[in-house]
């Protein structure tokens, strides 16, 4: 690995584990160090083994740290979700479809009960878990678990897969955004289904309290209205947002882990460039 790729992933790395008062300061401190380090001994041709394994492997580390930083263990998020929703995220911002003023990702588990809380949205810029709250489905998805989903019109089902988020407007349901889904076949009628974001009264812990189960949208993911103006102003304007279910025909070419791991180091090397 070239010198200057190296220094680069261990800026990034040192920005999510370290706090943000001292992390400019010791990064600068261990960039010195590894400028010194020179090729005899064979010191600097063992640092720079097994590029991409290596890299994938600071990919890895970087995602846990997240993960671990922003409590999403305890959150109930599976870190399984969370690596795949990163994955994606990163493959986004390769294809420059992603604000560059936000690094949010919101994040839906269609595989837990509507009862549970199953939307999280984290701020990756200061590992940070903004929002966990309730989330509704299509209710031709299925009853408290989601169970079917589709891309068709008139289907009344959710819709899997990594979307970025657009504009805004005042609909029935008040305040409600619109979404551009991202993988075609399984999302990329989103559009034109006017699958949007919005806020529903049947989207409660008293509704859950009633019911059983949160009421059901006609394939969007509908929020709480306590909530929904101001999820909507933090996630708005090309943010990520990825939508996990128990579809085994899902897949995406937004999950190519080699091509997150080369915008991770890609990202690293503008941090770089700033300290």
């Amino acid at each position: 690995m070239k010198k200057h790729s190296f220094r680069a992933i261990f800026a990034l790395l040192l920005i999510t584990t370290i706090p943000a008062i001292s992390w400019v300061s010791a990064t600068k401190s261990h960039l010195k160090f590894f400028d010194s380090v020179g090729d005899e001994g064979g010191e600097k041709s063992k640092t720079t083994t097994n590029n991409t394994s290596s890299s994938a492997e600071l990919f890895v580390q970087h995602v846990n740290s997240v993960y671990e930083q922003a409590g999403l263990a305890e959150s109930g998020l599976d870190q399984d979700v969370f690596k795949k929703a990163l994955v994606g995220y990163y493959n986004l911002k390769k294809t420059q479809l992603l604000s560059a003023q936000k690094a949010i990702i919101t994040i839906i588990d269609f595989s837990k009960k509507s009862s549970q809380k199953r939307l999280w949205i984290v701020d990756l810029a200061n590992n940070k878990l903004l929002f966990h709250t309730l989330v509704a489905h299509g209710q031709g998805s299925g009853m408290d678990m989601a169970t079917s989903f589709s891309n068709q019109p008139n289907s009344h089902q959710s819709s899997l897969g990594f979307y970025v988020t657009s504009d805004t407007y005042q609909g029935k349901h008040g305040l409600s955004m619109r979404l551009e889904g991202m993988d075609k076949g399984f999302n990329t009628n989103a559009m034109d289904r006017a699958v949007v974001v919005h806020g529903a009264d049947y989207v409660s812990e008293s509704f859950v309290k009633t019911h059983g189960r949160l009421g059901r949208s006609h394939g969007c993911p509908a929020l709480p209205t306590d909530l929904t103006k101001t999820i909507i102003n933090v996630i708005k304007g090309q943010t990520c947002l990825f939508i996990n279910g128990p579809e085994e025909k899902y897949n995406s070419n937004f999950l190519d882990q080699n091509i997150a791991v080369s915008n991770f180091i890609s990202t690293a090397n503008t941090v770089l460039t700033s300290i």
